[in-house]
């Protein structure tokens, strides 16, 4: 049996940006895509994908705010978030980490660091979720007494 390919949500504004992010990541993950941030958060809520790549300026509702939203629901709160964008100062960045998302990548794109980028954070993913699921069986173990400790 074949295991899941991860999901990634792209979210940008302008067209032009989710196409090289798409086409950076299409022949790894599965791609789905929007240009709108409270259509992320939509999109975000229904399909639970593996990671986004979120842009800071926006229309509407910016990158911060969808991370914001994104962390405060139960359902999203821990998909890794990494931001795509062209503001490339520390204050931007830092605003960025704080708020929740694990990376910043700066526009233009380099495919080749978006993908290794990507592929560090869904390894850690499935490696949290792998130790969350260990824990859970180990002190299920040690309620039924298959399990004692020293």
């Amino acid at each position: 049996m074949s295991e899941r390919k991860s999901v990634a949500l792209i979210v940008d504004d302008n067209p032009a940006n989710v196409h090289e992010l798409s086409k950076a990541l299409i022949d790894h993950l599965e791609v789905i895509c929007t240009t709108s941030g409270a259509k992320a958060i939509r999109l975000a809520s229904e399909f639970l994908p593996d990671i986004v790549l979120l842009d800071v300026m926006m229309p509407s509702m910016d990158g911060y705010e969808v991370c914001v939203r994104l962390k405060e629901m139960p359902q999203t709160r821990d998909i890794p978030i990494i931001f795509v964008t062209a503001r490339g100062d520390a204050e931007s960045e830092t605003r960025g980490l704080e708020l929740g998302a694990v990376d910043f990548i700066a526009k233009p794109i380099n495919p080749a660091i978006v993908r290794a980028r990507v592929g560090t954070h869904l390894t850690c993913r499935r490696l949290e979720s792998a130790l969350r699921d260990t824990v859970l069986e180990l002190e299920r173990l040690r309620k039924d007494g298959g399990l004692t400790t020293a």
